[in-house]
């Protein structure tokens, strides 16, 4: 079993509860924007961390982090991307490669919109764990864990960081 940090849209900002509410994961998982090379660094001395990067990551962030990431994490087939859309309205960039060959977990960000929620004619679990920084339209910052083990996803939790101001 893997416990997984999910987070998003950072923004250049991390908030200081990030790391205690990750401090029992063995990964993070950044889906885009992150915004700063140094926040992702930051993040990657705390735990491992893979993150692919945003529409608004700039060159540096693009050398050190792909647009995608397909790996399996305790036999989940995972595909993380930072456009992707969502079941019924998958982006044109995954729209061929996800119905041609879905993975088991499909992770995106960019609408800073939090959704947990299934593809059934896919067999697939859409995530985007919201927004986790201060730029946008969302009203609070978001994040996600849940674990992966034996081929399944398993304690989805939702954590509320704060509303914004």
């Amino acid at each position: 079993m893997k416990k997984i940090g999910l987070i998003s849209d950072t923004h250049s900002y991390l908030h200081p509860r990030v790391k205690h509410y990750f401090k029992n994961v063995d990964e993070i998982w950044h889906a885009g924007d992150i915004g700063r090379l140094s926040l992702a660094d930051e993040l990657e001395e705390f735990k491992p961390l893979k993150a692919v990067y945003g529409n608004i990551d700039g060159a540096e962030i693009r050398v050190a982090h792909p647009e995608n990431q397909r790996f399996i994490c305790e036999g989940v087939d995972v595909w993380i991307t930072h456009i992707g859309g969502y079941p019924n309205r998958y982006d044109k960039r995954v729209y061929e490669e996800i119905y041609r060959n879905p993975p088991k977990l499909f992770i995106c960000g960019h609408s800073h919109i939090l959704k947990a929620m299934p593809d059934k004619k896919l067999d697939l679990l859409h995530l985007n764990p919201g927004a986790a920084g201060k730029h946008g339209f969302h009203h609070i910052l978001t994040l996600m864990r849940f674990d992966c083990n034996n081929g399944k996803i398993e304690n989805l939790e939702v954590i509320e960081l704060e509303k914004r101001a």
